[in-house]
């Protein structure tokens, strides 16, 4: 990766020579590998490498960003012509810049790495694993199929402020979609696990079961009448309640005024004793990063902590809207511009066991798939669509589907319980979730 610095302090250096005021460059190098397998045949296999290069160049106050799938130093003349004509013309944005730090001068380990790189029979092996154990299971009647796949990207990033740094992450995955039933009565689930280490995927033949297990209970499912119950969110569902409160607490939406908890900073905004927390730091985590797009330093905070929202996620343009200092949380591309977004997001656990959560219940909803969002940025009037299974007297019972969920979103933040059943599976998590006084729209 020391070859890559190289290359773009060059990049670097040569926007500052053509009369850029400041510069950053970012490259990513990319290699992924991934099979598909259905019905016991390969269906399909891809492998493809990649390099994605960044210019981003600031005269005065007007920045522009050019990219470039070519990292020849041939090339860099042109790139930079380009970026340099744009910045020209652009209109002036008075909170464009390079980041002031602190930034990330040693790169810790994060474990980000993983030194062991499948090849193609091992993902398909895997996929048939998965798929099989998908298709013994009894009730089932076909597969989607199943999915194995392998990455690796490679990230360097130089600005004209003395930042450099560089980093690599892998990832492994495997996924695997069921059908059960016939006709019109069928019904489709799903499983999946993804790792940055291969030591920590699940087994394959434990996603397909559960695939197909999932599926079958979701036969035969009926439309329950509208009430006012309680629902209760499947740990997959859950971490959905973590992505509307990223989004309110974006600091490019609070610049903007766009959000329904602008003015809720310090603030309890969730019910008090929940904590949220969002952490670059953690080791092998899906999200982890020893710096941000602009080479700031991340850190673990708890965005939220005792139902108190302590801080915006921002970047170093909206924090300087905000007045404030960036959080180390921008993310970018090399075509455009940074932006906030979280990294490793989760809800802390409760003390309930998903069943000690739901034994009061005599009559509710619990949720383990979600379609389509109608969230109003503004008011937080919440909508989306549902299926999962009625709860009677706390027990699961029979499966519904084509229903609605509606509220606030605000309501539900004061209203939620976490459940002790937390797992880091996805990069935002959250384990089973009770939320109080929601519309279940049915029939």
């Amino acid at each position: 990766m020391s070859q890559d610095l190289s290359l773009l302090a060059d990049l670097v250096a040569a926007a500052k020579r053509a009369g850029a005021d400041a510069a950053d460059a970012l490259l990513a190098r990319g290699t992924s590998l991934s099979v598909a397998q259905r019905l016991g045949k390969t269906e399909h296999v891809e492998r493809s490498e990649g390099v994605d290069l960044g210019l981003r160049v600031f005269i005065g106050k007007r920045q522009a960003i050019v990219s470039s799938s070519d990292p020849d130093p041939k090339s860099f003349e042109a790139l930079v012509t380009r970026a340099i004509a744009m910045a020209k013309v652009v209109p002036e944005d008075p909170f464009c810049g390079l980041a002031e730090g602190p930034f990330a001068l040693d790169i810790p380990d994060y474990e980000l790495a993983d030194s062991a790189e499948p090849d193609t029979a091992a993902l398909i092996a895997r996929a048939a694993a998965a798929e099989g154990a998908a298709l013994a299971v009894a009730g089932v009647s076909n597969s989607e199929g199943a999915d194995a796949g392998y990455g690796r990207t490679a990230i360097a990033i130089v600005a004209s402020n003395g930042f450099a740094g560089a980093y690599a992450r892998t990832s492994h995955s495997i996924s695997a979609t069921a059908l059960a039933g016939s006709g019109t009565g069928m019904e489709r689930d799903y499983d999946y696990s993804s790792a940055v280490f291969l030591e920590d995927l699940e087994d394959p033949e434990l996603i397909g079961r559960r695939a197909g297990e999932q599926a079958v209970r979701r036969l035969n499912p009926t439309r329950p009448k509208t009430a006012k119950l309680p629902v209760v969110y499947a740990p997959r569902i859950a971490g959905s309640l973590l992505g509307h409160l990223s989004g309110a607490i974006n600091g490019a939406s609070i610049a903007r005024g766009t959000s329904f908890l602008r003015d809720k900073l310090g603030q309890q905004v969730l019910a008090k004793g929940l904590t949220v927390h969002d952490d670059p730091t953690r080791r092998r985590g899906l999200r982890s990063r020893p710096f941000d797009a602009e080479g700031t330093r991340g850190v673990a905070r708890k965005l939220v902590d005792d139902g108190v929202l302590t801080t915006w996620v921002m970047d170093t343009r909206s924090a300087r809207q905000l007045g404030m200092k960036s959080t180390g949380h921008a993310s970018r591309g090399t075509s455009g511009p940074p932006s906030p977004a979280t990294t490793n997001l989760w809800l802390e656990a409760g003390s309930l066991t998903p069943e000690a959560l739901m034994a009061d219940i005599k009559e509710g909803l619990y949720v383990t798939e979600m379609i389509g969002t109608s969230l109003s940025a503004t008011t937080g009037d919440y909508s989306r669509g549902a299926a999962g299974f009625m709860i009677r007297d706390g027990q699961l019972a029979e499966a519904v589907s084509e229903i609605t969920v509606a509220g606030n979103i605000k309501d539900v933040f004061l209203n939620m319980t976490p459940a002790n059943d937390l797992a880091f599976r996805r990069g935002t998590d959250a384990p089973t979730v009770r939320v109080e006084g929601l519309t279940l729209a049915g029939s």
